[in-house]
């Protein structure tokens, strides 16, 4: 579901671009809901202005929000012509003084992304390949080409620095580009930039109310940049987590893989917000939010969903961009074919 950070992408560039204090976040700007003038836009297949779209939490989806039966024709989701990203590379920017999760990088550091120690960084190091992650191979371009099945963990930026209690949608992409401008981040226009604050870091605008994360894109020295905020999604463990025990007896990363897979996903399929949504505004991963489909006991008792790398996960499903037999669409799936 599109929600919007009313903040367009050639503001954001100035102001970020001007702004040398990134100690002292400004207050946070509420979200506004979707309504008809955005349903509208969409349906007019539109390009956005530069706003975020976030995912909902688990208790902040519409009323009457149809899990299985979205609007759409055909296999439920259309192309809207904008570009997608057909070999993707992930970028983690770990945005604390004190290290964010479980064996991960410690702040003031940099490296390939098979450095990360984390369970996050294993969980962006594995996910390229999977059965679970073809699903993404089931959507393609105004040319035909598709997206491939391949994920690069390619580089990680932990900044020891602090971004206060509640930065900004432009100071989480301030902190993107002071890695370009420092030479601690390199720009790839195939990457998602993961944004990742720690715990007590609310972003603002209903985190943990409305939203659980975002991706979105910005200008920058004429390059188009896309971004993810990950918050630390166990603040709100009733709203932005759906764990039953912990597959990976670490709750926090536990929480995050989920919401790194939604976004991740959906910028891969709509990196601009102009490609692959529904007729009400839903990219692939929101028409399946929240929703785990078959579960199994984890070696250690907890629920999962997901065996991947050799491990167990708790991830949402994706939707199928296919037909089925009878000539609808597929749905959410755990996995492709």
């Amino acid at each position: 579901m599109r929600l919007w950070l009313p903040l367009a992408a050639g503001t954001a560039v100035l102001v970020v671009a001007c702004s040398t204090d990134r100690s002292s976040p400004t207050a946070p700007t509420a979200l506004t809901p979707p309504g008809d003038a955005l349903s509208s836009e969409l349906a007019g297949g539109q390009r956005d202005n530069g706003n975020a779209h976030v995912m909902l939490t688990r208790v902040g989806l519409p009323r009457g929000f149809a899990r299985h039966k979205k609007p759409g024709s055909g296999t439920g989701i259309s192309y809207h012509g904008g570009p997608i990203i057909y070999t993707q590379n992930v970028a983690a920017v770990y945005w604390s003084s004190s290290t964010i999760y479980n064996g991960g990088p410690a702040p003031g550091t940099k490296g390939a992304g098979s450095a990360d120690g984390s369970l996050v960084g294993f969980f962006l190091r594995s996910l390229g390949g999977s059965p679970y992650y073809n699903i993404n191979t089931t959507y393609f371009d105004g040319t035909g080409a598709h997206v491939q099945n391949g994920i690069s963990y390619t580089q990680f930026w932990a900044d020891n620095t602090n971004p206060g209690s509640a930065p900004s949608d432009a100071q989480i992409q301030a902190q993107v580009i002071a890695g370009f401008t420092s030479g601690n981040l390199a720009f790839d226009a195939n990457t998602l930039y993961l944004v990742f604050t720690g715990a007590g870091v609310n972003l603002g605008g209903g985190f943990g109310t409305r939203y659980c994360a975002y991706h979105g894109h910005f200008i920058w020295n004429g390059n188009d940049v896309k971004y993810a905020a990950e918050p630390h999604d166990y603040d709100f463990p009733t709203a932005c987590a759906a764990l039953n025990g912990s597959p990976n007896g670490d709750f926090a990363a536990d929480a995050e893989v989920n919401t790194v897979a939604h976004e991740t996903e959906e910028t891969n399929t709509d990196e601009d917000l102009n490609a692959w949504f529904d007729q009400v505004g839903n990219e692939n991963a929101d028409k399946c939010a929240w929703q785990f489909g078959t579960t199994f006991p984890a070696p250690n008792g907890a629920t999962a969903n997901q065996s991947i790398g050799g491990r167990s996960w708790l991830i949402q499903m994706n939707w199928v961009n296919a037909l089925n037999s009878s000539g609808g669409p597929i749905g959410c799936r755990q996995q492709w074919p």
